[in-house]
């Protein structure tokens, strides 16, 4: 597993320079089976990441510009008639890696037509389930900094998105760096496959089977039964929220080259799952409080279990 997956994160390295933690975090989302929202300023590298991560493991790669237009039939595909009968044309959904790039642009019709594609991995059209490929994998993009002419995702479609990430800016010399590795063509035109759909499934199988005790998923009840009560939060997360920790928990500690997770585990995968979960009152945020803060807080004083 480790092997594995230092391949395709070195892979990834050649194309973002400086991200290796965010990339290993999505990395990690992808084998505990999820997907992942990225949130960033414009020209961060969401889009490179996605398209990194797709073409490391052999994954076909669509991309999907949401705009108020976009129909839910230009995602999921649709059925035309020719020939004295109907015929089913597959949409962009039907792929390795969706990138939804900038999905709070679409109207809400057009985002819950993911929702079933998300949660199912298939697509209902004219009575017909159509199952998706296998590996499936959303990678959505959304700007936190312009709301005119967006529409909010609703905490019911967050809640399908494993993790949300931050993929930053670059430092001084990262960037300076970017600049010399891009001066004449940039290395995502011959990133080369250093892995394949079925290694995935195979490494998701062994994250699945990573250890984890019983005081330890007492440690995750306990965290996310903590934003149930918080008084900052009104929404507190929900019980996919525990499954999602547990997943990215095991998935994290398989990355790291153990057979078994840690409350360190549990801690990373706190923020990144939970962060989109969970909704602060507007008391708290007047008072100058985000998620991130609230969260950082329950992560202090809910008991870590040790070692008897």
């Amino acid at each position: 597993m480790l092997s594995f997956a230092n391949t395709i994160l070195d892979n990834i390295d050649r194309v973002l320079v400086g991200k290796r933690n965010v990339s290993s975090m999505a990395l990690a989302g992808i084998l505990a089976g999820g997907h992942i929202l990225l949130e960033d300023a414009p020209g961060t590298g969401k889009t490179m990441l996605a398209r990194a991560l797709a073409v490391s493991m052999g994954l076909q790669f669509n991309r999907v510009q949401f705009t108020p237009d976009l129909l839910p039939g230009d995602l999921t595909g649709m059925s035309i008639y020719r020939g004295g009968d109907f015929e089913f044309r597959p949409g962009p959904v039907f792929c390795g890696v969706l990138l939804a790039d900038e999905i709070n642009r679409a109207t809400p019709k057009t985002q819950s037509a993911l929702l079933e594609a998300m949660a199912e991995a298939q697509v209902s059209e004219g009575g017909i389930s159509r199952p998706l490929p296998n590996p499936f994998v959303v990678i959505a993009t959304q700007n936190p900094l312009e709301f005119e002419g967006t529409f909010r995702l609703p905490e019911a479609q967050l809640d399908r998105f494993l993790l949300k990430l931050s993929v930053g800016y670059p430092s001084a010399d990262e960037e300076a760096a970017m600049l010399l590795r891009l001066q004449s063509k940039h290395p995502i035109d011959t990133l080369e496959q250093v892995s394949s759909a079925q290694e995935l499934l195979q490494a998701r199988d062994l994250v699945k089977n990573i250890r984890i005790s019983s005081e330890l998923q007492h440690y995750i009840v306990a965290l996310v039964h903590s934003t149930r009560h918080a008084p900052e939060l009104a929404l507190g997360a929900s019980p996919r929220a525990s499954l999602a920790i547990q997943g990215v928990a095991q998935a994290l500690a398989a990355l790291a080259g153990r057979s078994y997770v840690i409350p360190d585990d549990i801690k990373k995968a706190a923020l990144p799952v939970m962060g989109h979960r969970v909704t602060v009152r507007i008391e708290a945020r007047l008072g100058g409080l985000n998620a991130e803060m609230v969260l950082n807080d329950l992560l202090t004083y809910v008991p870590v279990p040790v070692e008897s």
